[in-house]
Protein backbone atom coordinates (compact mmCIF):
# COMPACT_ATOMS: atom_id res chain seq x y z
CA UNK A 1 0.00 0.00 0.00
CA UNK A 2 2.80 2.66 0.59
CA UNK A 3 4.39 1.79 -2.60
CA UNK A 4 1.28 2.25 -4.63
CA UNK A 5 0.89 5.52 -2.36
CA UNK A 6 3.67 6.97 -3.66
CA UNK A 7 3.86 6.09 -7.11
CA UNK A 8 2.85 8.68 -9.45
CA UNK A 9 -0.40 8.32 -12.00
CA UNK A 10 0.30 6.62 -14.66
CA UNK A 11 0.42 7.88 -18.18
CA UNK A 12 -1.57 5.73 -20.87
CA UNK A 13 -0.17 5.38 -24.44
CA UNK A 14 -1.68 7.48 -26.66
CA UNK A 15 -4.30 5.59 -28.40
CA UNK A 16 -3.71 5.13 -32.34
CA UNK A 17 -5.62 8.01 -34.48
CA UNK A 18 -7.35 5.62 -36.88
CA UNK A 19 -8.15 7.02 -40.67
CA UNK A 20 -11.98 7.12 -41.48
CA UNK A 21 -13.52 4.07 -43.50
CA UNK A 22 -13.77 4.48 -47.58
CA UNK A 23 -16.87 3.35 -49.16
CA UNK A 24 -16.51 -0.19 -49.63
CA UNK A 25 -18.29 -3.68 -50.38
CA UNK A 26 -20.00 -6.39 -48.00
CA UNK A 27 -17.50 -8.76 -46.46
CA UNK A 28 -16.77 -12.18 -48.40
CA UNK A 29 -15.04 -13.64 -45.37
CA UNK A 30 -15.33 -14.52 -41.36
CA UNK A 31 -12.76 -11.77 -39.24
CA UNK A 32 -9.80 -13.80 -38.16
CA UNK A 33 -8.72 -12.01 -35.05
CA UNK A 34 -11.26 -10.44 -32.86
CA UNK A 35 -11.76 -6.45 -32.97
CA UNK A 36 -9.76 -3.73 -31.53
CA UNK A 37 -7.36 -0.55 -32.41
CA UNK A 38 -4.49 -2.56 -33.25
CA UNK A 39 -6.07 -4.62 -35.65
CA UNK A 40 -4.90 -4.39 -39.24
CA UNK A 41 -6.66 -2.12 -41.68
CA UNK A 42 -8.70 -0.62 -38.79
CA UNK A 43 -10.29 2.13 -39.92
CA UNK A 44 -13.45 4.30 -37.99
CA UNK A 45 -16.64 4.77 -39.68
CA UNK A 46 -18.02 8.28 -40.59
CA UNK A 47 -20.53 10.26 -38.29
CA UNK A 48 -23.98 8.37 -38.13
CA UNK A 49 -26.82 10.02 -38.53
CA UNK A 50 -29.00 10.51 -35.21
CA UNK A 51 -32.35 8.37 -35.31
CA UNK A 52 -35.49 9.76 -33.27
CA UNK A 53 -36.88 6.13 -33.84
CA UNK A 54 -38.31 5.19 -30.28
CA UNK A 55 -36.87 1.81 -28.99
CA UNK A 56 -40.81 0.76 -27.51
CA UNK A 57 -43.65 1.61 -28.66
CA UNK A 58 -45.60 3.75 -26.01
CA UNK A 59 -48.83 0.93 -25.24
CA UNK A 60 -52.04 1.99 -25.82
CA UNK A 61 -54.16 3.88 -28.73
CA UNK A 62 -51.88 5.48 -31.63
CA UNK A 63 -54.48 6.94 -34.26
CA UNK A 64 -53.52 8.28 -37.52
CA UNK A 65 -55.99 9.98 -40.21
CA UNK A 66 -59.44 11.99 -39.43
CA UNK A 67 -62.67 12.32 -38.49
CA UNK A 68 -65.46 14.52 -39.46
CA UNK A 69 -66.22 18.09 -37.41
CA UNK A 70 -70.30 17.39 -39.05
CA UNK A 71 -72.52 14.21 -39.52
CA UNK A 72 -73.09 12.71 -42.44
CA UNK A 73 -75.12 9.92 -43.90
CA UNK A 74 -72.08 7.26 -44.65
CA UNK A 75 -68.79 6.49 -45.72
CA UNK A 76 -66.79 4.62 -48.24
CA UNK A 77 -63.33 4.32 -49.55
CA UNK A 78 -60.64 1.50 -50.02
CA UNK A 79 -57.31 0.61 -47.40
CA UNK A 80 -54.36 -1.59 -48.65
CA UNK A 81 -53.65 -4.67 -46.24
CA UNK A 82 -50.28 -5.30 -44.73
CA UNK A 83 -48.59 -7.40 -42.43
CA UNK A 84 -47.98 -5.24 -38.96
CA UNK A 85 -45.84 -7.65 -37.30
CA UNK A 86 -48.67 -7.73 -34.61
CA UNK A 87 -46.77 -10.57 -31.52
CA UNK A 88 -49.03 -13.44 -30.99
CA UNK A 89 -50.68 -14.15 -27.69
CA UNK A 90 -51.12 -10.28 -27.06
CA UNK A 91 -53.54 -7.59 -27.25
CA UNK A 92 -51.30 -5.83 -29.80
CA UNK A 93 -53.72 -5.10 -33.16
CA UNK A 94 -53.20 -2.82 -36.14
CA UNK A 95 -56.81 -2.05 -37.94
CA UNK A 96 -56.89 -0.08 -41.12
CA UNK A 97 -61.30 1.09 -40.51
CA UNK A 98 -63.90 3.39 -40.75
CA UNK A 99 -65.90 4.21 -38.15
CA UNK A 100 -69.82 6.10 -37.61
CA UNK A 101 -70.38 7.10 -34.31
CA UNK A 102 -72.05 9.60 -31.92
CA UNK A 103 -71.64 10.95 -28.62
CA UNK A 104 -74.63 10.35 -26.12
CA UNK A 105 -73.46 12.17 -23.50
CA UNK A 106 -72.99 10.93 -19.75
CA UNK A 107 -69.84 9.28 -21.26
CA UNK A 108 -71.44 7.18 -23.87
CA UNK A 109 -70.15 6.76 -27.32
CA UNK A 110 -72.48 4.58 -30.14
CA UNK A 111 -70.52 3.03 -32.83
CA UNK A 112 -70.14 0.92 -35.90
CA UNK A 113 -66.93 0.43 -37.58
CA UNK A 114 -65.47 -1.98 -39.95
CA UNK A 115 -62.33 -2.55 -41.92
CA UNK A 116 -59.43 -5.15 -41.53
CA UNK A 117 -57.56 -6.31 -38.68
CA UNK A 118 -54.21 -8.00 -37.55
CA UNK A 119 -54.52 -9.21 -33.98
CA UNK A 120 -52.94 -10.97 -31.46
CA UNK A 121 -55.09 -12.96 -30.31
CA UNK A 122 -57.64 -14.22 -33.38
CA UNK A 123 -54.74 -16.19 -35.92
CA UNK A 124 -51.97 -14.59 -35.11
CA UNK A 125 -49.81 -12.95 -38.24
CA UNK A 126 -53.48 -13.45 -40.04
CA UNK A 127 -55.14 -10.42 -41.62
CA UNK A 128 -58.85 -10.54 -40.94
CA UNK A 129 -62.05 -8.59 -42.72
CA UNK A 130 -63.47 -7.41 -39.32
CA UNK A 131 -66.30 -4.97 -37.71
CA UNK A 132 -67.14 -3.65 -34.31
CA UNK A 133 -70.11 -2.06 -32.66
CA UNK A 134 -71.63 -1.51 -29.03
CA UNK A 135 -74.58 -3.45 -29.53
CA UNK A 136 -72.59 -6.13 -28.80
CA UNK A 137 -68.77 -4.81 -27.84
CA UNK A 138 -67.27 -7.86 -29.89
CA UNK A 139 -64.96 -8.14 -32.49
CA UNK A 140 -66.44 -10.02 -35.50
CA UNK A 141 -63.71 -11.83 -37.96
CA UNK A 142 -65.04 -12.56 -41.32
CA UNK A 143 -62.54 -15.40 -42.18
CA UNK A 144 -64.22 -16.55 -45.36
CA UNK A 145 -63.07 -13.47 -47.17
CA UNK A 146 -58.77 -14.16 -47.44
CA UNK A 147 -57.27 -11.12 -46.99
CA UNK A 148 -53.42 -10.85 -47.13
CA UNK A 149 -50.88 -8.46 -47.09
CA UNK A 150 -51.25 -6.96 -50.64
CA UNK A 151 -54.48 -6.95 -51.10
CA UNK A 152 -56.66 -3.95 -51.07
CA UNK A 153 -60.31 -3.78 -49.50
CA UNK A 154 -63.28 -1.65 -50.34
CA UNK A 155 -65.44 -1.15 -47.61
CA UNK A 156 -69.07 0.98 -47.06
CA UNK A 157 -70.41 2.01 -43.98
CA UNK A 158 -73.84 3.85 -44.27
CA UNK A 159 -77.14 4.37 -42.09
CA UNK A 160 -80.89 4.73 -42.92
CA UNK A 161 -83.53 6.98 -41.45
CA UNK A 162 -84.56 4.55 -38.99
CA UNK A 163 -80.87 3.99 -37.50
CA UNK A 164 -79.90 1.31 -39.33
CA UNK A 165 -76.64 0.94 -39.98
CA UNK A 166 -74.63 -1.21 -42.65
CA UNK A 167 -71.17 -2.47 -43.08
CA UNK A 168 -70.37 -3.83 -46.20
CA UNK A 169 -67.28 -5.13 -48.09
CA UNK A 170 -66.90 -5.41 -51.98
CA UNK A 171 -65.87 -8.86 -52.78
CA UNK A 172 -66.29 -11.50 -56.06
CA UNK A 173 -67.05 -8.09 -57.60
CA UNK A 174 -70.61 -7.54 -55.31
CA UNK A 175 -71.14 -5.97 -52.21
CA UNK A 176 -71.38 -8.23 -48.90
CA UNK A 177 -73.36 -7.27 -46.04
CA UNK A 178 -71.03 -7.58 -43.38
CA UNK A 179 -73.33 -6.80 -40.56
CA UNK A 180 -76.21 -4.56 -40.01
CA UNK A 181 -76.81 -3.29 -36.17
CA UNK A 182 -79.80 -0.49 -35.00
CA UNK A 183 -77.70 1.87 -33.42
CA UNK A 184 -78.87 5.21 -31.33
CA UNK A 185 -77.12 6.88 -34.01
CA UNK A 186 -80.68 8.23 -36.03
CA UNK A 187 -79.64 8.30 -40.32
CA UNK A 188 -76.39 10.60 -39.35
CA UNK A 189 -73.37 10.38 -37.52
CA UNK A 190 -69.91 11.82 -37.62
CA UNK A 191 -67.07 9.92 -40.00
CA UNK A 192 -63.47 8.49 -39.22
CA UNK A 193 -61.08 7.48 -41.24
CA UNK A 194 -57.89 5.65 -39.19
CA UNK A 195 -55.26 3.41 -39.05
CA UNK A 196 -55.38 2.14 -35.72
CA UNK A 197 -52.32 0.41 -33.45
CA UNK A 198 -52.94 -0.61 -30.50
CA UNK A 199 -49.73 -1.80 -28.17
CA UNK A 200 -50.55 -4.36 -25.04
CA UNK A 201 -49.36 -2.75 -22.27
CA UNK A 202 -48.35 -5.41 -20.37
CA UNK A 203 -45.26 -6.34 -23.15
CA UNK A 204 -43.78 -3.00 -24.49
CA UNK A 205 -42.03 -3.60 -27.30
CA UNK A 206 -40.77 -1.81 -30.71
CA UNK A 207 -43.56 -2.53 -33.55
CA UNK A 208 -43.10 -1.81 -36.77
CA UNK A 209 -45.73 -1.12 -39.21
CA UNK A 210 -45.21 -0.82 -43.11
CA UNK A 211 -47.17 1.82 -44.72
CA UNK A 212 -50.69 1.60 -45.20
CA UNK A 213 -52.47 3.42 -48.21
CA UNK A 214 -56.01 4.71 -47.92
CA UNK A 215 -57.67 6.52 -51.28
CA UNK A 216 -60.95 6.99 -52.90
CA UNK A 217 -63.02 8.24 -49.62
CA UNK A 218 -66.26 9.71 -50.10
CA UNK A 219 -68.76 10.59 -47.46
CA UNK A 220 -72.52 10.36 -48.33
CA UNK A 221 -74.98 13.09 -47.63
CA UNK A 222 -77.09 12.78 -44.67
CA UNK A 223 -80.97 11.39 -46.36
CA UNK A 224 -79.31 10.90 -49.21
CA UNK A 225 -77.81 12.01 -52.61
CA UNK A 226 -74.54 11.90 -54.31
CA UNK A 227 -71.71 11.00 -52.12
CA UNK A 228 -68.75 13.66 -52.34
CA UNK A 229 -65.12 13.10 -52.54
CA UNK A 230 -63.80 13.95 -48.59
CA UNK A 231 -61.92 17.13 -49.54
CA UNK A 232 -60.96 20.55 -47.67
CA UNK A 233 -64.65 21.54 -48.15
CA UNK A 234 -65.55 19.06 -45.86
CA UNK A 235 -65.33 20.19 -42.05
CA UNK A 236 -62.72 18.24 -40.59
CA UNK A 237 -60.85 17.20 -37.15
CA UNK A 238 -56.82 15.93 -37.28
CA UNK A 239 -55.86 16.77 -34.05
CA UNK A 240 -53.20 18.79 -35.50
CA UNK A 241 -52.50 22.19 -36.48
CA UNK A 242 -52.48 22.84 -40.41
CA UNK A 243 -49.36 21.63 -41.99
CA UNK A 244 -47.97 19.72 -38.81
CA UNK A 245 -47.25 16.00 -39.59
CA UNK A 246 -49.15 13.68 -37.72
CA UNK A 247 -47.15 11.63 -35.55
CA UNK A 248 -48.14 8.87 -33.45
CA UNK A 249 -45.74 6.43 -31.38
CA UNK A 250 -43.57 6.52 -34.30
CA UNK A 251 -46.09 6.33 -37.38
CA UNK A 252 -46.56 8.84 -38.98
CA UNK A 253 -49.29 10.01 -41.95
CA UNK A 254 -48.84 11.78 -44.85
CA UNK A 255 -51.94 13.36 -47.03
CA UNK A 256 -51.49 13.49 -50.83
CA UNK A 257 -54.68 15.05 -50.90
CA UNK A 258 -56.50 15.72 -47.72
CA UNK A 259 -58.58 14.14 -46.64
CA UNK A 260 -59.47 11.31 -49.23
CA UNK A 261 -55.78 10.26 -50.63
CA UNK A 262 -53.49 9.01 -47.74
CA UNK A 263 -50.99 6.37 -46.17
CA UNK A 264 -49.95 6.22 -42.80
CA UNK A 265 -46.99 3.37 -41.56
CA UNK A 266 -43.37 4.24 -39.54
CA UNK A 267 -42.14 7.37 -39.60
CA UNK A 268 -39.22 8.04 -41.89
CA UNK A 269 -36.85 9.04 -39.12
Amino acid sequence: MAVLAGAGPATAAPEPQLPECAPGRASTTAPVAPAGLSSPRACRADHPLESTKIAFTPSGYHHLGAVTSGEWGGVSGRFSVVDGGIRAQTYDFIVGRFMAKKDLGAGRITWLEAGWAETGWASPGRQHVYTFNTNTNRWQFYDQYAVRPGDQVWLDISGDRTGMWRAWLWWDNRWNLLTQQRLPLGGSAQIEQYVEVHVDATRPARLDMPKVTVDNVQVRPVGGGPARYWREDIATLTGTTPGEQQRRGGFCLDWQTRYDTWSAGNCAD
